[in-house]
Parts: structure tokens; C-alpha cells; sequence
């Protein structure tokens, strides 16, 4: 099956397509200068797609809101709603396959990679029933999936391009097709650049750029030359979707346009430079002293009318609530919240094989959605605290854990969950956990790693491991006088 679209006509004015049934599982990636036809060329995609399949736009710049004019995409405002505000929304878009512009312009560029990370993440944690088809088109891509660390914070970096490479990476699987544009190949990170297999390259002059692009369409490097003589609205196609082999293609017009219209040039006025001098200065000991008063903030529809308008139908009060003032908890309820917290990260599976840092930043999330303080608990506590959820330690206070904790207190925080493990199993006179088991514990597939790790605990005077002549091996804390059952080999 296919779903043919033209976007615009070759040099002999026969038409080029783009198949959005292959689109769908091969993304694609736009790149041209400022001023090539990038914003026009997605918005020829996005126009003749329409009808065909979901639509969902990260737009940095605000250009594409005015697709709801025409064709009713929902607008969402980026700077208006909170983070559980944009989660919520971005599953009632998956859940009733509305198409929207998500639009970014309110915001600095920090805020803008938090805000799309959000978004992109809560797209794709859709449950598996709602993986429906859409192309996600992603406009200025440098600036959300930089190559290298910029002004911003490290932090928003790289759960931007944690997101970004999800969508290019592993979002085929979920219905997510990327469309990602930029301006310049060389800004954009590698593994985002790297997933699409169509390209459609524009007029770009640096000499990098020309050659990564020429690369990308299959031409030898002397024919990258005819990048920087390609016209606005001009681009070379390769892939799948579009063509086995580079086609030039002249891209199509357009129904809506950019928000904001560039004014042609105009002459200065024609007057005397004295009079001119004379408006410029009248008065200005006056205008100095008048206040300034900013213009009033547009009304942003609230977040349960836009999710009402996504629906397309009424929604119960109650299955949304609005938002309600944060509970003063006690010091005890807290801490109970954030243990509770860390024993549902450390019952997912896999999750000792991911890095401290993104499970970190699931943490932070998780409390802010329980308007917790994640401030009280820094990374250094973190790594400590999930290695003892790991090893389930559920409670620190009892004299158990407490005199287990106190011998473990020499042990790196990333060698402590194996140790609890064990420690756990010898004070409860359980066989001692096996090798897999501690490997999974530690976060490794390397049971020999597990090994040396058992030798480097014995060396450190914490445990002392016993193998009997049937090859059952039984360890054994001495200072708190705890014993494993032996366990086959």
C-alpha cells in the first residue's frame, strides 16, 4: 500500500512524490540555510498530508500555528501549561489522534528543550493500544538536539537529546515518524541525523556542510558544488520514500503561510536630515520619565479546555481535576513518598542498567509529579538510596539495616547493592543470592565481574565466602555475625 503526495515537480516539471506509507518507517531529514525553503518545504508535507495522517509539529520559532486556520490543527502554547499539564495533554493527543502545533516561540531556548523533551516523552510512553501512526515534524532540530553543549545547561542538553534520539531511534515501532529540519547538518547530533533514511537537502554554502550532504545523497564530493547553486525553494531528494536516485526537486506553493511575513524593502523616507534630527530628539527628557507598561499577556485557553478541544467531546470534571494547592507534609510523609518512589524505579526492569544520571532525572520527575521537594535528595544521596531500594532495603531505621549499613559504610555507592543483597539474605539465614541474580543486582551481564567483585568485598575484611565439597558456596559477615545457606554452584 502506498499514500502518494507531491511536493513539487523536478526540472522537467514532471512531479515528485514523497510515499507517506514509507515516510512512516524510514523519517526523514530536511536540511538547507536560512532562507532556503525549509519552513516552506515542511509546510507543503504538512499541508498535503493532512487528511491522511496525524500531524504533530514542535515548532521553536511559531511559524506553523496558523496550519489551524485551514486545516484545524490545535495550537498548545508551550509557556502555558506545566510540566503534568503537558504530559496530560500529549496523551490525550495520542489517545484521540489529534493533530497540533506545539508551539515554542513564548520560550528561551532552555525552556524550549525541556518543554519538547517533556512532550516527546510523554508521545512516546503511549500505551501500546494507541500507537497510532503520525509524522513528527520537528522545525529548527539543531536547537533541540545540539551537536555539542552550547549556553544551555548541561542537563537540558541531554534530556532534549535524550528525546530526540528516541523519536529518531525507536520511534518507528510507537507510530512516530520524524521529520527533523536544520539548518545546518553540522549543529544537529549525530545519532538524530543518522536515523533517517530521505533526505532532502537545500542550498547551504560551508564547505562541511556540502560534503556531509553530498555523503548523505550518494554523489562524490566534486558534485557537492551544485549545493551551493541550488535556488530557494530548490532541493536535492534521495530515499526510499522519494527516489532511488538524487532528483532535483522545485517545491510546490503553499495554502497558510508563517505568522510572522517578512516586509519587503522600503526606501527611508525622503525628509531633511535637521528634521529628522528634530524627531528624534523632541521631547525625550519626557519619554524617559514616562513609565513603562507592558502589553497584557494573550489569554491561553486553560489545560482542560485544550484537552476538551482535543477529545472533541465533553470531559467529566472529575477525570481531570484541576490542579490543587501542594499538601504541607510532614517530614516523616515525605521521606515515606520518596522511598516509596525509589522501590517502583528499582522493581522496573532493567532499570540497574541504566545510567545514575536518566534514572536520576526519572526521580526528579516522579517527585515533582507529587509536588515533592527532590531538592532534599542530591545525586550523591540518590546513588546511595536506589542501591538500597535495589537491594531491598525498606527500612534504614531498624537495627538490622542499621548495623548492615554501618559495616557496608566503606563500599562506593555503585558496589553497595550486591553487598545489601547478600548482607540481606545471611541476617534472614536465606541462601545466598545467586550469581545471575547479583549481576543483575550490579547492573552487569558479566557473572565473572560478579566474581572479582565477591573477592573484593572478601579483601575488604566484609564477608567470607565458603565452598564446601558438593561445590555449595555460603558467605558469612563476620562483625555482625550473619550466615547464607549454602547455595549450588
Amino acid at each position: 500500500m502506498s499514500a502518494p503526495i507531491q511536493i513539487g515537480v523536478d526540472p522537467n516539471d514532471s512531479p515528485i512524490t514523497i510515499d507517506v506509507e514509507e515516510l512512516l518507517a524510514t523519517r526523514l531529514l530536511v536540511q538547507g540555510n536560512s532562507g532556503s525553503g525549509k519552513s516552506h518545504l515542511l509546510r507543503r508535507i504538512l499541508e498535503e498530508s493532512a487528511t491522511l495522517v496525524q500531524q504533530i509539529v514542535i515548532d521553536p520559532e511559531g511559524d506553523f500555528v496558523t496550519l489551524a486556520e485551514v486545516f484545524g490543527h490545535i495550537v498548545i502554547d508551550g509557556a502555558a501549561y506545566s510540566p503534568p499539564e503537558l504530559t496530560r495533554l500529549a496523551a490525550r493527543i495520542r489517545k484521540h489522534r489529534a493533530s497540533v502545533v506545539l508551539a515554542l516561540d513564548g520560550l528561551e531556548i532552555e525552556a524550549q528543550m525541556r518543554c519538547a523533551a517533556q512532550f516527546l516523552a510523554a508521545l512516546f510512553d503511549a500505551p501500546h493500544e494507541q500507537w497510532f501512526p503520525a509524522l513528527v515534524v520537528v522545525d529548527e532540530a539543531q536547537l533541540l538536539a545540539p551537536a555539542a553543549a552550547g549556553e544551555v545547561s548541561d542537563e537540558a542538553r541531554r534530556i532534549s537529546l535524550a528525546a530526540m534520539t528516541n523519536l529518531m531511534c525507536r520511534g518507528r515501532k510507537r507510530g512516530l515518524a520524524g521529520i527533523v529540519a536544520t539548518q545546518r547538518l553540522a549543529k544537529l547530533a549525530k545519532n538524530v541525523a543518522a536515523e533517517a533514511s530521505n533526505f532532502l537537502m537545500g542550498r547551504t554554502f560551508l564547505d562541511i556542510d556540502m560534503a556531509r550532504a553530498a555523503d548523505l545523497l550518494g554523489m562524490e564530493r566534486r558534485q557537492a558544488e551544485q549545493i551551493r547553486d541550488l535556488a530557494r525553494g530548490q532541493f536535492l531528494g534521495l530515499g526510499p520514500a522519494i527516489s532511488r536516485r538524487p532528483v532535483s526537486v522545485r517545491i510546490g506553493s503553499v495554502r497558510t503561510g508563517a505568522k510572522v511575513v517578512m516586509q519587503k524593502m522600503i526606501p527611508p523616507p525622503n525628509a531633511l536630515p535637521d528634521e529628522l534630527h528634530a524627531l528624534l530628539h523632541e521631547d525625550l527628557h519626557i519619554d524617559e520619565a514616562t513609565p513603562f507598561e507592558p502589553a497584557p499577556a494573550p489569554q491561553r485557553p486553560a489545560a482542560d479546555e485544550l484537552i476538551e478541544k482535543i477529545a472533541g467531546h465533553a470531559i467529566e470534571a472529575e477525570e481531570l481535576p484541576a490542579a490543587p494547592a501542594a499538601p504541607t507534609l510532614s517530614q516523616a510523609e515525605v521521606d515515606a513518598a520518596i522511598a516509596a518512589i525509589l522501590s517502583d524505579i528499582a522493581a522496573e526492569e532493567g532499570c540497574t542498567f541504566q545510567p545514575q544520571s536518566k534514572l536520576f532525572q526519572d526521580f526528579t520527575v516522579r517527585c515533582r509529579m507529587q509536588r515533592l521537594t527532590a531538592g532534599r535528595v542530591d545525586m550523591n544521596q540518590f546513588r546511595r538510596r536506589f542501591a538500597m531500594a535495589v537491594a531491598g532495603v525498606t527500612d534504614e531505621t531498624s537495627d538490622s539495616w542499621r548495623d548492615i549499613l554501618r559495616v557496608a559504610a566503606v563500599l562506593a555507592d555503585d558496589l553497595l547493592a550486591p553487598f545489601l543483597a547478600i548482607a540481606g539474605a545471611a541476617r534472614d539465614g536465606l541462601p545466598c543470592p545467586a550469581d545471575e541474580e547479583l549481576a543483575r543486582i550490579y547492573g552487569t551481564n558479566s557473572l565473572g565481574r560478579i566474581r572479582r567483585l565477591l573477592d573484593h568485598y572478601e579483601r575488604c575484611g566484609l564477608i567470607v565466602v565458603r565452598n564446601d565439597f558438593s561445590g555449595r558456596r555460603s558467605v558469612s559477615i563476620p562483625e555482625l555475625g550473619f550466615a547464607t545457606e549454602p547455595l549450588e554452584a
